[in-house]
C-alpha cells in the first residue's frame, strides 16, 4: 500500500461484513448470529471445536448454503440479506476446500486457469483433448510464482506434495482477484511436521495477494501464528473477536481461556484491584469482574508460572508431581498444599525431579471470572 492510497483504504466498506447470520438444520442450531467483518490484506479465524459453527458460516459466506436469516456484503454490495440471493459464482470469494479439490485431468497451470474468467480458460480448450496454441495466460503464471511453484505449471496433481496441492488451491482461489478468500480447515490434510512451515507461507502468501481471508480451524495453534484477529465460536456464537494476544491473554469466558490455551483456574477472592488466591494477591486485567469480598476464578497461564526452591521441612511449600522436556522449555506439574494442582512452563536451567519442594511464583496479570 502506498501513502497516497491509505486514506483510500481507510474510508472502504469492508471486503467482507456478515450480519446476524443464522441457520439450522431441522432442529439443530448450527450457527446463531454471527457477525463480524475482515477489511482488505487482513486475516481473520474462525476458531473453535468440532461442530460449533465455523465451516456452516464460512459455506453461507461463500453461497453453499442459504442462511436462515442474516446479511452478507462483499465490498459493501449485498450478496445475501432480505429479498436478495447472490449465487456462489457472482459473489466475488475465493474457496479451498479441505481436500483443495484439484481438477486429477488438469495440470497445475489448467486448474490455477480454471477460476479465472472463461476468456482465459479458453486457452485449454477440451479437458478430455488437451491442447495448447499458446502460453499459459500471464494471471496463470502470476499466481504460480506468488504460491513458488512457478516451475510447476506441467505437473499433475498426483505428482504433487500435500503442500504443493494446497499452495495450488490457494493459486486457483486468488487468480480472479476475489474480494475475500475463504479457507476450510487448510492444514488438516497435511502432515503435522509441515503444518508450522506452511501456516508460514501461506500468511506470506495471503499477504502478498492483498486480499481479505478467513480461514476455520479448531486448532489454536494455527489461528493464533496466522491470523490478525481470531473469533472464537462455541455453539454457534461468537464468544470473543480480537488480536491473538488479547484472545491468549485477556480471555472474555472460561471458555475461551481454557480453549485456546493451557491454563491454571484457581479459586480466590476479589480485593480493590486484584485477588486473593492460594499463591497470593494477584493484580487483575479486568478488576470489574466482582466487588470486594466476592469469589472468583483466577485464570493464569502456565508461563505465568515460575518456580524456585523450597525447604523440605516448609509446611507451605508445593510439591513437583512430574515433569516433562522437551528441549527449548519444560512443563512441570505441582501440587499445592491445598491439593489443588497447577502447571508451569519453563526454561530448561533447572531440572526438577518429582516430590521436590517448590515455592510457585506468579509472574504477571492474571484474568478474573466471576463465579
Amino acid at each position: 500500500m502506498t501513502v497516497d492510497s491509505a486514506p483510500d483504504r481507510i474510508h472502504q466498506p469492508p471486503a467482507l461484513l456478515a450480519v446476524d447470520l443464522a441457520k439450522s438444520f431441522g432442529e439443530t442450531s448450527a450457527v446463531r448470529e454471527a457477525t463480524f467483518e475482515v477489511t482488505r490484506g487482513e486475516i481473520v479465524a474462525l476458531l473453535g471445536p468440532s461442530g460449533c459453527g465455523k465451516s456452516t458460516t464460512l459455506r453461507m459466506i461463500a453461497g453453499f448454503e442459504r442462511p436462515d436469516r442474516g446479511q452478507v456484503q462483499i465490498n459493501g454490495e449485498t450478496a445475501v440479506g432480505p429479498g436478495i440471493w447472490r449465487p456462489p459464482e457472482r459473489r466475488r470469494v475465493g474457496m479451498v476446500q479441505q481436500d483443495f479439490a484439484l481438477f486429477p485431468h488438469l495440470s497445475v497451470a489448467e486448474n490455477v486457469a480454471f477460476g479465472l474468467a472463461d476468456g482465459h480458460r479458453a486457452w485449454w480448450t477440451r479437458p478430455w483433448r488437451r491442447f495448447r496454441q499458446s502460453p499459459p495466460p500471464e494471471r496463470v503464471s502470476e499466481m504460480l510464482e506468488l504460491v513458488g511453484l512457478r516451475e510447476f505449471g506441467e505437473r499433475y496433481p498426483h505428482e504433487l506434495s500435500g503442500g504443493e496441492a494446497q499452495r495450488v488451491a490457494l493459486a486457483r482461489a486468488l487468480a480472479p482477484q476475489p474480494a475475500a478468500v475463504l479457507l476450510d480447515e487448510p492444514f488438516s490434510n497435511l502432515d503435522q511436521n509441515l503444518r508450522a512451515s506452511l501456516r508460514l507461507a501461506m500468511r506470506r502468501i495471503l499477504k502478498a495477494a492483498d486480499t481479505a481471508a478467513v480461514f476455520v480451524t479448531h486448532h489454536r495453534e494455527e489461528a493464533l501464528s496466522l491470523a490478525d484477529r481470531v473469533a472464537v465460536m462455541r455453539e454457534g456464537r461468537i464468544e470473543q473477536i480480537g488480536a491473538p494476544d488479547d484472545i491468549y491473554y485477556r480471555p472474555e469466558t472460561r471458555f475461551i481461556g481454557s480453549f485456546v490455551g493451557d491454563a491454571n483456574i484457581l479459586p480466590a477472592t476479589s480485593f480493590r484491584h486484584g485477588a486473593e488466591t492460594e499463591l497470593g494477591f494477584v493484580i487483575l486485567l479486568n478488576p470489574s469482574e466482582g466487588e470486594d469480598g466476592r469469589p472468583l476464578d483466577v485464570l493464569l497461564r502456565p508461563e505465568q508460572l515460575a518456580l524456585k526452591n523450597a525447604e523440605e521441612d516448609d509446611a507451605e511449600a508445593a510439591r513437583v508431581i512430574n515433569s516433562e522436556y522437551y528441549g527449548h522449555d519444560q512443563v512441570v506439574r505441582v501440587r499445592l498444599p491445598s491439593g489443588l494442582q497447577v502447571e508451569t512452563r519453563l526454561r530448561t536451567e533447572s531440572v526438577w525431579q518429582p516430590d521436590d519442594p517448590v515455592q510457585v511464583v506468579v509472574l504477571d496479570d492474571a484474568i478474573g471470572f466471576a463465579r
